[in-house]
């Protein structure tokens, strides 16, 4: 029987099934960190999804590029583009690409090496893998979620994609969750490691760390301790998930984060900039 890729139209990601037929349910959604679509399961062909949106794609710091899906669709998040001599680096993926952003990418040098942080990050890697042919980098802990794609190099604690950019395990949100750091930049790709609230301007204004972000489960003290230990060593000035791009969110600000949800019981709620 043929199998084909489908995608969960309530968090996006995506899964390869037989032919004709819905999956008994999607593993994302079903995970406790996600919530469970109100009206059932529901699952969109590559057709369906390339009918329901389009892309559109921004630069955001030179040489970082951010394409995502207009209307969004699933959990809406945005696949990074980060552009190197050596070739160029993706990390985490729109849930969906039309033949217009793949062309784009291609005009900025295609990709080299392909990565994410975690199940929430991975949209439509499957369709960067079958066009660009990269190497496809995710942490061992992760490797379970990624039945559309096919990971070429399992990841451990610290993996060097590219000089000076470099994938660190932290655990936390989730068993593989990695944070991508680039040297050069001084910017971090925080996966859902850090949550971004934001002034009506666009400033940045509050953050959070949190094990589930919908039913706003917090992190243990262990995981906590987990992630300053690994953000200490890197000095970043620019702060990136799947979903924002927030300058000025530093690494002074996570760690204070982190010390004050260590001084007390744990919380997910967010903490203001202004008071850390």
């Amino acid at each position: 029987m043929p199998l084909e890729r489908t995608a969960c139209t309530h968090c996006g990601h995506w899964h390869l099934y037989f032919a004709g037929q819905q999956p008994p349910g999607c593993l994302v959604c079903s995970d406790v960190r996600n919530a469970l679509p109100p009206d059932g399961w529901d699952f969109a062909t590559v057709e369906r999804v390339g009918g329901l949106v389009r892309n559109t794609w921004k630069e955001y710091m030179p040489g970082v590029w951010g394409v995502s899906c207009d209307p969004p669709f699933g959990l809406g998040a945005t696949g990074w583009l980060i552009e190197r001599p050596d070739g160029n680096v993706a990390f985490e993926a729109a849930p969906f690409y039309h033949p217009d952003a793949l062309e784009f990418i291609q005009s900025r040098g295609g990709i080299a090496t392909l990565s994410c942080s975690h199940p929430h990050g991975m949209g439509a890697l499957w369709q960067l893998q079958e066009r660009f042919r990269p190497a496809v980098v995710i942490h061992t802990d992760g490797v379970k979620f990624t039945k559309a794609f096919r990971v070429t190099w399992p990841a451990d604690d610290v993996h060097e994609l590219a000089p000076g950019l470099t994938l660190h395990h932290v655990g936390g949100h989730y068993e593989g969750h990695s944070v991508l750091y680039d040297a050069s930049r001084k910017a971090l790709f925080a996966g859902d490691a850090l949550k971004i609230d934001f002034h009506p301007d666009g400033r940045p204004r509050a953050i959070s760390c949190h094990k589930g972000y919908h039913y706003q489960i917090p992190l243990s003290h262990g995981e906590l301790r987990r992630y300053r230990r690994v953000f200490a060593e890197l000095p970043f000035e620019h702060a990136f998930t799947p979903f924002e791009y927030a300058a000025g969110v530093t690494r002074e600000h996570a760690l204070a984060l982190f010390d004050r949800l260590l001084s007390g019981p744990p919380t997910a709620e967010p903490v203001s900039l202004e008071v850390l």
